[in-house]
């Protein structure tokens, strides 16, 4: 066939799907027609205008035309509507005889830019013989036009993409939510004002149009959002090195195993949050059979000889064979002398279908591993976690953090009360405000004077200096007798010793035999959701807190501890279910609203009897920045980090 031919050809089909792009369009009583720039802009934004130069535009970006001159020619979808035997359909066809020949179209189109969509000044022919053919992009000199800053969210993530656009200078890649560009940047392994190279930028443009053919396959259900807010969402989990060795059909099995969590991500789906074990009862199969056999792998990254963190889940897991071992097979497996990825593929390889890893520090890796063996069932010990593979789970400290705060009221010897927090966190708030809450029930004038541990200085002796009585220290219980750590609350001698008063105790064990004896019921599949995030928030109900009450406490401060507990277990006392001011004055609940466990897990104000800050994350020592990245209360407005050893 000859190039005329084929031109002819190729125009008659283009009209054929401009017109039914147009009566479609006409049906549902929408603009058949493309957009036009200057009847969606008025003066004072069309003269704020840059030049941006030759650039290589995504096809899919050009939706419209400067002027309404020419319009009428092309559907929306730039498609012709005029017929052959017109002078535009003539020009039409010697233009895609040109695009057919070995010259092909060589000039550039010049558009108009704003928001981050094109609009054609010159060259609307070339953009419809080349979307015919679906060239995926057009040569083009561009001129931006700038809107004014504004709190309108689409402006704001557009002057994030102008910055991004300085050192990438690619109109490729878009996202729906603030930081996306930065944290894109920073995935990449750039520095947030690196420029990229020539061959760093065809090499992100090649691999994300592959990215963004395979997210198109899998988006049947039109997810709410573009293949740049999945490829984040699949940069939490891979590096984009793996995209350019990974082919069309491994890269979409990949990021399968990934869409739970980019669909809970384009939804906002809230975590759901568990906050008392499930009961289940065991179905048939199970009676008969003696339900499923479980391999429970535990994983930890740090030696529970020296961490009490770890110390504390070690003892859990002890308490769990001394219930379960008849049952359950147990092992352990320790990251100190290899990487985490390849500790739970060893547990895999041994026959774990159950991985509690014990530390939120391992996300990514439980994160790859769900991903990869769908029948594991893998648990995180970490909170508010949006990740429909991994089930996260931890305690509702907070409530024993009340009963402590109301002993060290009883026993202040004056109006002030020290507590040491660790980082500020997800349910660390909490514990501070409810233990805050806890005071002002036995002793309305006193202050807690706040410290942080994450920060410089040595929290502790700073309040023995000032004299501060009754000091309310970490939680942690280990039981580890190789453990000597200042943990709970204490009272402070006259010769600044520490007295034991109380302390919360994380039971671990009672959450991990809760937990298997359900897998046992349920089988795998019990605990595993492949739409929602599920979180498990346990507390004093499930066994899993308890409150350790030194027998020196007086009497009847022992037997009030007794009442807040079983009020509390009970579901007759709710340490936040009471008036609430914050330091500012505001008036946080009037005490007749419950709070909702997310709002709990997210609190960023601190009671009015505190004296104290939650510290900003540039103030954090540096070994306590990596845990509050990813767990921290503000975690959403802290800046990408970039990974220095990842290129493209």
């Amino acid at each position: 066939m000859s190039d005329r031919l084929e031109a002819i050809q190729q125009f008659n089909t283009s009209l054929r799907l401009g017109k039914k792009y147009y009566n479609a369009c006409v049906a549902k009583g929408e603009n058949p027609f493309p957009l036009v720039l200057n009847e969606l802009i008025d003066e004072t934004v069309s003269g704020n205008t840059v030049k941006i130069g030759l650039v290589d535009i995504p096809m899919d970006r050009i939706v419209g035309t400067w002027t309404g001159g020419r319009k009428s020619a092309f559907a929306g979808n730039f498609m012709p509507l005029l017929d052959e035997n017109t002078e535009f359909g003539s020009k039409w066809i010697n233009l895609c005889e040109a695009h057919l020949s070995e010259t092909g179209i060589t000039d550039p189109i010049t558009c108009l830019e704003y928001l981050g969509k094109f609009y054609v000044q010159e060259g609307n022919k070339r953009v419809s013989v080349l979307k015919s053919y679906q060239s995926p992009s057009i040569p083009g000199i561009v001129t931006r036009i700038i809107p004014p800053l504004s709190d309108d969210p689409e402006v704001q993530i557009y002057y994030e993409f102008m910055d991004f656009f300085k050192v990438s200078k690619t109109y490729l890649v878009t996202f729906t939510q603030k930081g996306g560009y930065a944290k894109l940047q920073a995935a990449l392994g750039f520095k947030p004002d690196q420029i990229w190279t020539d061959d760093e930028r065809r090499g992100f443009v090649s691999d994300f149009r592959k990215f963004s053919i395979v997210f198109d396959q899998l988006n049947a259900e039109k997810l709410p959002m573009t293949a740049g807010d999945a490829l984040l969402v699949y940069l939490e989990v891979h590096s984009f090195q793996e995209i350019k060795k990974l082919t069309e059909d491994e890269l979409k099995a990949s990021l399968s195993s990934l869409w739970p969590d980019i669909r809970i991500s384009a939804e906002g789906a809230p975590i759901s949050v568990a906050t008392e074990p499930e009961e289940k009862e065991k179905g048939l199969l199970s009676r008969i059979l003696g339900g499923p056999k479980l391999h429970a792998a535990f994983i930890y990254d740090f030696d529970p000889e020296k961490s009490a963190w770890a110390a504390a889940h070690w003892q859990g897991q002890k308490y769990l064979e001394e219930k379960l071992s008849q049952t359950v097979q147990i092992s352990s497996f320790f990251c100190g002398n290899e990487e985490p990825d390849t500790a739970m593929e060893k547990a895999v390889q041994q026959g774990a279908n159950v991985i509690f890893a014990t530390s939120p520090m391992l996300m990514d890796e439980c994160r790859r591993l769900a991903a990869k063996h769908k029948n594991i069932a893998v648990f995180n010990c970490s909170l508010s976690m949006p990740y429909a593979g991994v089930r996260s789970y931890y305690c509702r400290i907070y409530e024993g953090k009340f009963i402590t705060g109301a002993i060290a009221g009883a026993m202040a010897r004056d109006d002030r009360i020290g507590y040491v927090a660790n980082y500020p966190i997800m349910g660390v708030t909490a514990s501070i405000n409810a233990f805050a809450l806890g005071v002002r029930m036995t002793n309305p004038r006193a202050k807690i004077i706040l410290k942080w541990s994450c920060l410089p200085g040595n929290p502790i002796l700073e309040l023995k200096e000032a004299g501060v009585s009754v000091i309310s220290n970490r939680d942690e219980d280990s039981g580890n007798q190789y453990l000597a750590w200042d943990l709970g609350t204490y009272m402070v001698t006259p010769e600044h010793q520490l007295q034991p008063l109380a302390s919360p105790r994380w039971n671990w064990g009672s959450y991990y035999e809760k937990t298997i004896r359900s897998l046992l019921s349920g089988g795998i599949e019990a605990l595993r959701d492949s739409k929602h995030a599920i979180n498990d928030w346990w507390g004093i109900n499930s066994s899993v807190v308890n409150i350790d009450i030194d027998e020196s406490l007086p009497s009847g401060v022992k037997q009030l501890a007794r009442i807040l507990k079983n009020g509390i277990l009970e579901e007759d006392i709710d340490p936040f279910l009471c008036p609430i001011q914050d330091q500012k004055g505001n008036a946080i609940s009037d005490g007749t609203r419950e709070f909702s466990p997310e709002e709990l897990m997210k609190i960023n104000w601190l009671n009015d009897n505190i004296d104290g800050t939650i510290p900003a994350f540039d103030e954090l020592l540096p070994r306590s920045q990596k845990l509050v990245r990813l767990l921290g209360i503000y975690r959403d407005t802290i800046p990408p980090k970039t990974e220095e050893d990842t290129a493209l």
